[in-house]
């Protein structure tokens, strides 16, 4: 196994111990990302200079005895949507190909302060509008698992990156799913922390914000690791004001049980569908988590189909922002986005405005709920990942039928979280007939993110999947 293939946890143990070099873990990661991005097509941009530079200095520090970060030396790829300075940031679009930042993100700021070395931005659609992983700049970015299947999106160059065993932490974005959806088609651990958790210093609206800076790691332990560096607030987030950063690694450790915790479950929410082999990954995660203690009962589903809310907020942000690059550069621009932009235009300020309500609402009934239970859990995808041709408005098929609508349809579950900004997991909890990960989603209590990961590394080392790896030909 090359040192890539560790978990991040205990490449910063070896890194400190000097059992590792900065050096030699870095020339492993960029060999793995230059033998696999012909197959998988998941980075637009790779800086390999720049991070054997950084590499070197990283080893002189740990050979100085220099006090260290608690990410010092470890490789890190960002989403091409999330701002690195001094190195290219394209959105996944034709129109910022050539845009190099001036500024970190100030989630990059604090990993790059922590220790990490960004090697490489991973790929997007453009401007992360959708689903799936392809865009103009680019092509498509396909599935660690399988060539013939998407690896989801909209940060899909990120999971695939990590599931490959290329990248070992990423940064990766949540606006509707874009963390977890591809986490769950890849295999993953894909977190869309508590609203403010993780300062997001880009997005246009604070005060309205249901976007998400996220972690993409492979196990949990990886992804607290992260969260701890990510955390706390900044200036530029009004939601991260006044947050604390628990101790994500000690109180995210898979210590004790779950016994006296009370886990609602739902499937799917009334009238959408779900894969026969997904609800029997899920019966088995549910039996899991019976087994680790917890108390598991269900809920109706009634409510949570918040597709047309989200659509009314988020599409409106999108005309908003894009639509004058459209107006002067559409022939340049995604033809998915430029079709969801087209959705928008029908939206009042009224409609907007109710959206609104119906999202506070929303976030009443899930504080409702949990009042008296600990988590909520369902699939994170009614499907393991779709076919790698697949176009966001063309029918999906789930066991023989077809399906209009993708979102609505395909990933019902994860919207409705971002709406309310409580945290929601995505980690894998089984395979497919044909190989293909099925993902588990967790949701936790608000600002509760430690305890939310808490229950997810005990699931996780009930489930025993790690030592699964895919094979990359």
């Amino acid at each position: 196994m090359s040192p890539r293939h560790l978990p991040a946890t205990a490449l910063a143990a070896a890194i400190r111990d000097k059992r590792l070099s900065p050096v030699e873990l870095m020339a492993d990661v960029l060999a793995g990302a230059e033998a696999l991005q012909p197959v998988l097509n998941c980075f637009v941009t790779l800086a390999p200079e720049q991070a054997m530079e950084q590499a070197r200095a990283a080893e002189a520090a740990v050979m100085r005895g220099d006090e260290l970060g608690p990410l010092h030396g470890l490789p890190l790829s960002v989403k091409d949507i999330v701002n690195t300075a001094g190195m290219r940031t394209s959105f996944g679009s034709l129109l910022l190909a050539e845009n190099v930042p001036t500024e970190d993100a100030a989630s990059v700021a604090r990993l790059r302060a922590a220790g990490a070395i960004i090697f490489g931005k991973t790929t997007t659609p453009e401007f992360g509008a959708k689903c799936l992983t392809d865009a103009p700049l680019f092509g498509r970015t396909r599935n660690a698992w399988s060539a013939d299947f998407t690896c989801g999106g909209s940060s899909g160059g990120a999971a695939a990156a990590v599931a490959a065993g290329i990248s070992p932490i990423a940064v990766a974005t949540d606006g509707g799913g874009s963390t977890r959806i591809p986490a769950a088609c890849n295999g993953v651990v894909g977190l869309k922390q508590s609203l403010g958790a993780i300062a997001h210093s880009q997005v246009p609206d604070a005060f309205g914000n249901y976007t998400y800076v996220t972690p993409m790691t492979r196990n949990v332990a990886d992804t607290a690791l992260m969260m701890q560096a990510m955390g706390g607030p900044h200036e530029s987030d009004p939601w991260s004001i006044g947050r604390t950063v628990p101790d994500y690694v000690a109180e995210a450790a898979p210590i004790g049980d779950l016994k006296g915790k009370r886990v609602l479950f739902c499937a799917t929410p009334p009238g959408r569908p779900i894969a026969a082999e997904v609800l029997a990954a899920f019966g088995q995660a549910k039996a899991h988590l019976a087994s680790l203690g917890a108390e598991l009962e269900e809920f109706s589903g009634e409510g949570f189909d918040v597709e047309p809310i989200w659509r009314a907020i988020n599409h409106t942000t999108w005309l908003a922002r894009f639509g004058p690059m459209a107006e002067r550069d559409g022939n340049r621009m995604s033809p998915s986005l430029l079709q969801q932009l087209a959705l928008a235009k029908h939206v009042s300020g009224t409609d907007y405005q109710q959206a609104m309500f119906d999202r506070a609402a929303l976030f009443r009934r899930v504080q409702a709920m949990l009042r008296n239970a600990d988590l909520i859990i369902t699939p994170t995808l009614s499907r393991p990942a779709l076919p790698i041709g697949q176009d966001l408005f063309a029918p999906i098929e789930i066991d023989g039928q077809r399906y209009e609508e993708v979102r609505a349809n395909w990933f019902p579950w994860t919207m409705p979280f971002n709406m309310t900004g409580h945290p929601a997991v995505s980690l894998n909890c089984g395979f497919s007939s044909d190989g293909l990960p099925i993902g588990l989603q967790m949701i936790g209590h608000f600002h509760q993110d430690a305890a939310l990961l808490r229950a997810a590394a005990l699931f996780e080392a009930m489930a025993g999947l790690l030592d699964r790896w895919p094979e990359i030909a």
